[in-house]
């Protein structure tokens, strides 16, 4: 198949032989012409991609990162201009092209693959059409070729029975699917730069892996030149030979993958490279995640020296004045008058929680230094973090609190030994539509017979692939869902059947933090309604003094001003909207809370920020966690025992560290396996374990245990005789025939 594709590649009308620096973009500035002024989106960015050469931009969002990406083949729509600089594609001034040479340009010689795949495929019309039109618009290949061709293109981006998945709709595939489809257009007429902005942050990590190792093989082996925007620092490590940082409009830093990640030189890559858990590094006991706390600079008002000196626990007096981006080692750059002055980017022994005394957590203090030394600033931690309501009014009764927290980054047991929630043999099916009147009914197996037990202070990390049955978990266990069997004791009641009217008065004690905030915060309302509502609902405030004093305490909680309830949910960022989600959450003072992927789509400093926060809460408040993600790393972090599911049965339940340094289940083995680590030098030498294909239908799932069908260690028992949780060391508990073996 691959000498085919080359042969292709070869043969394509009007290719010619790719030059050295397929990309040459040199101070490059967009601009978007506001009402309220002038937007400095992309101020002076440039570099160079080389045939066959990845490159990486990371950064968080609003940095300049996809607004480069769409600069560079000219997507951009009023009132974004671009003003000044030069993008060549080979040896070409892409801003001087005129409109009939741009549309021969984008898709034969640039390629773009979004992050959403829906936002490139029409969901009204078949794959075959829209690969096919792909082609046969610059003229390269007639209708029966480019049909022919697209069958070849889906079989290479590793999707089963390709003839027949042409002639299938959007729709009905998965998100990796989609996404592999979106891959197979953009490689369709074998453009020479491939640009993906954030490909693989909505999916899991065993189709990350797989949509990575195909970006990898197109890179290496056909010579396209790559372009990949992701705010993942283990995709950058995994893929990219080269590293931009951008902030607030600018590169901050340039180097190879392996210096920028491993010894970054600019404060900002510091911290980003610091926020990010770790799978290859033990956690530390009880420590917070370094975390950048308050937002970039107002794009129409920025900082007239360093961009990011307001937020630096480096800051000089010289930052005052703009730094240059210059070279400070070979082949690598830093815009910051620290380094460039030989400086090293170090903290004391004793890590501080944030880099910004906002988070109420450390506090910024000049240390005495020596002439040269430039009055480095260091971060120091300060007095330990206090209840916000140590009257009595805090959530939780004094005894419900944790007493010590040590425990927490160390995956151990926690103090409470009381299971708050305990849940046996539950079953969920959903009934389909029938297809026809003779037709059976078909069920989806969501939830087909879970145990679960969490205990009163700990947080339970939940994993597994999409469709495994996490979030209809979940929901059953707030009873948004109920149940077609099984038990729910939740604090020694039981749930699982209860009536409504017996419901309601357990939702305060039960609540949820969304994925999408936005989307569960309600649009026409301020926050401070937001907030007061359930107040009123379940009569925890009656007087309009006590309800104020109530909101501006939720606030403070969650390190937002007070004075910011006056304000609707669009009017803050990703990060501040899904702190509003909490403190709509502990309003009602809850014991345990449900997080359903509440960070996946977050920028790595936000993440961190929003990490820190629940674990600060956990300590002041004595909350219990359901944890649903699929990151990993961050569920080690996070985490006391962690619970894997698959297709919507238990795999394997162990404590947090036990399961990562062992795990007994072949299906956690490759769920780890496939967690990218942020160090390219690591990343160059891992040998993956390769999960193929996705998991069986949840509508007809295999017989016996449901992994067979994708485990090399299947044998007739598997398909006979369904494994048993059972319990193969302390604690540590696994579905598997043959838990152990491989």
């Amino acid at each position: 198949m691959s000498a085919t594709i080359k042969d292709m590649r070869a043969a394509a009308p009007g290719r010619t032989a790719p030059t050295p620096a397929v990309l040459a973009v040199s101070d490059l500035r967009t601009q978007f012409f506001t009402d309220a002024g002038v937007v400095r989106a992309v101020d002076g960015v440039s570099f160079t991609v080389g045939a066959g050469e990845a490159l990486g931009i990371v950064g968080e969002s609003g940095s300049g990162k996809s607004v480069t990406a769409q600069s560079l083949m000219r997507l951009l729509e009023e009132p974004a201009r671009i003003v000044s600089g030069t993008i060549l594609f080979q040896g070409r001034d892409v801003l001087a092209m005129t409109p009939s040479e741009l549309r021969k340009l984008r898709g034969a010689g640039m390629a773009m693959v979004f992050q959403d795949p829906m936002t490139s495929l029409n969901p009204v019309l078949r794959i075959a059409r829209q690969l096919v039109e792909t082609m046969m618009a610059h003229g390269s290949f007639g209708e029966g070729e480019a049909t022919r061709r697209g069958v070849k293109l889906l079989g290479r981006m590793g999707i089963t029975t390709p003839e027949r998945a042409i002639n299938s709709y959007p729709h009905q595939f998965s998100g990796g699917m989609r996404q592999r489809v979106a891959l197979a257009m953009g490689m369709s007429n074998e453009p020479a730069l491939l640009i993906a902005d954030e490909p693989t942050t909505a999916l899991d990590v065993t189709i990350q892996a797989q949509i990575l190792e195909l970006l990898s093989e197109l890179n290496r082996e056909f010579g396209t030149a790559i372009v990949l925007i992701s705010h993942d620092l283990g995709v950058i490590a995994g893929l990219c030979s080269r590293v931009l940082v951008m902030y607030a409009g600018e590169v901050v830093e340039e180097g190879s993958a392996e210096a920028v990640l491993s010894d970054p030189k600019h404060p900002y890559s510091w911290a980003l490279v610091n926020a990010v858990p770790r799978l290859d590094r033990d956690p530390t006991a009880g420590k917070r995640l370094t975390a950048i706390e308050g937002a970039p600079p107002d794009p129409l008002s920025e900082p007239p020296g360093c961009r990011f000196a307001p937020r630096c626990p480096f800051r000089i007096e010289r930052c005052s004045d703009h730094p240059e981006l210059l070279e400070i080692g070979p082949g690598h750059k830093s815009r910051c008058w620290v380094t460039q002055a030989g400086a090293s980017l170090e903290l004391p022994a004793t890590a501080p929680l944030s880099t910004s005394p906002v988070a109420g957590e450390v506090g910024l203090a000049t240390e005495g230094s020596e002439p040269g030394e430039g009055g480095i600033v260091a971060l120091v931690r300060s007095s330990p973090p206090r209840p916000i309501s140590p009257s009595g009014r805090a959530f939780g009764t004094p005894d419900e609190r944790p007493t010590d927290l040590s425990h927490k980054g160390r995956g151990e047991e926690p103090p409470f030994p009381t299971p708050l929630l305990e849940v046996r043999g539950l079953v969920k099916h959903f009934a389909l539509p029938k297809r026809g009147f003779f037709e059976p009914h078909r069920y989806v197996h969501a939830v087909d017979g879970v145990d679960l037990t969490v205990k009163r202070g700990e947080t339970v990390g939940l994993v597994g692939e999409s469709g495994c049955g996490k979030s209809t978990l979940a929901r059953l266990i707030l009873r948004i869902h109920r149940p077609d069997a099984g038990s729910i004791l939740f604090e020694g009641n039981e749930i699982a059947q209860a009536l409504p009217g017996a419901i309601r008065p357990l939702r305060r004690h039960l609540q949820m933090v969304f994925q999408d905030p936005y989307a569960s915060l309600n649009s026409r309302m301020t926050v401070e309604q937001i907030l007061d509502e359930p107040l009123r609902v379940h009569g925890l405030a009656t007087t309009a003094a006590e309800i104020r004093e109530r909101v501006a305490e939720l606030l403070e909680i969650v390190r937002l001003d007070p004075k910011s309830g006056a304000r609707f949910p669009h009017e803050f960022s990703g990060g501040q909207r899904q702190r509003i989600s909490i403190a709509r959450a502990l309003a009602v003072k809850p014991s345990f809370i449900v997080a359903d992927e509440p960070i996946s789509a977050l920028d790595v400093n936000i993440q961190a920020q929003i990490l820190n926060l629940m674990l600060r809460l956990q300590e002041e408040l004595g909350l219990t966690y359901l944890f649903i993600a699929h990151d990993l790393a961050v569920v080690r972090h996070i985490s006391d025992r962690v619970v894997v599911l698959y297709l919507g049965k238990v795999a394997e339940v162990a404590p947090a560290k036990d399961l990562f340094a062992a795990p007994l289940h072949p299906y956690t083995r490759y769920l780890i396996s496939a967690v990218p680590i942020p160090d390219a030098s690591i990343e160059r030498r891992r040998e993956r374990l390769r999960l193929a294909g996705e998991p069986p239908s949840a509508v007809d799932p295999p017989s016996g245990c449901r992994f067979r069908t994708r485990c090399p260690l299947a044998q007739p028992i598997c398909a006979e005789t369904p494994p048993l949780l059972a319990e193969h060391r302390l604690g540590h508990f696994a579905a598997c025939h043959f838990a152990g073996q491989f």
